[in-house]
């Protein structure tokens, strides 16, 4: 079953849900990681400069066997060197990566450049301008910092991708004003904190009572990861998750087959 889509500004479309060659994969070889996702259905791949790891994130997709027209790659712009500029960067992530673009090319910390945003953000519109990328966009930027980039931006950002989760949400509330006004997707981090990081929290029974009711609707199990996956994706949120189980990756992507959850329990905004 074909991944759904998410419209973006610029008029692309990309997968719902990406595979995230962070966290576990944080400066590891991500090859196996990345093949396994790509065999279990991935199509979006989410990298960075950070991670350290984006030549096997290319060596991944080859070894899938999959042609890079089937792919969505994204990757992310880090601290810039002296002399350095976003389509600089860009190119050595592409020989990294073995592509001639990414579908999406985000900055990925506001705070690695400091006092020189709207100049970094005019360096990754030439990146687009100069074909590198198709669309670009921004990570962990807050209300203030997207402010500060549109005082100069030719092209909005197509994405901004931050922690997201229902423990967080309303303090996106600046945040998602600006997406919304901007029609810029937000892409989420983090979107299973509630089940990993925050157990024992009043989301626990809410997830649980959920997760029960899609399952008699459904007539088959359903996970508390697909509860809070699924509420993001009937938000529009771009989800970036990660596994090294290939079990674990199909039940990610067959979120997209578990019934909608009811508007209730402050579940809309």
């Amino acid at each position: 079953m074909p991944i759904s889509t998410l419209l973006l500004n610029d008029g692309t479309r990309t997968p719902w849900i990406a595979f995230g060659t962070g966290t576990a994969l944080y400066k590891k070889d991500a090859e196996h990681a990345v093949t396994i996702a790509i065999q279990n259905g991935f199509t979006h791949l989410d990298g960075a400069q950070m991670y350290e790891n984006e030549t096997s994130l290319g060596a991944g997709v080859v070894a899938s066997g999959k042609p890079r027209s089937e792919m969505y790659i994204t990757t992310k712009l880090g601290a810039l060197e002296p002399g350095e500029t976003p389509t600089s960067a860009l190119k050595k992530s592409l020989e990294k990566l073995g592509v001639e673009d990414v579908d999406l090319y985000l900055i990925h910390q506001a705070n690695q450049h400091v006092g020189k945003l709207k100049e970094v953000w005019k360096g990754m519109e030439a990146a687009k301008a100069a074909g590198l990328t198709k669309s670009i966009g921004v990570s962990n930027f807050t209300a203030d910092h997207l402010k500060d980039i549109l005082e100069v931006a030719t092209v909005i950002p197509a994405v901004n991708q931050v922690e997201a989760h229902p423990y967080v949400w309303k303090s996106l509330g600046p945040n998602l004003a600006l997406h919304e006004k901007y029609q810029i997707v937000t892409s989420s981090y983090g979107g299973l904190s509630p089940i990993v990081r925050g157990k024992g929290g009043p989301l626990d029974t809410v997830i649980k009572e959920i997760r029960i009711r899609l399952e008699k609707t459904r007539g088959s199990p359903v996970s508390d990861g697909q509860v809070l996956n699924k509420w993001l994706q009937q938000k529009g949120v771009l989800v970036v998750t990660t596994s090294s189980k290939a079990e674990r990756i199909r039940e990610y992507l067959d979120t997209e087959n578990v019934p909608e959850l009811s508007p209730r329990r402050g579940y809309t905004h």
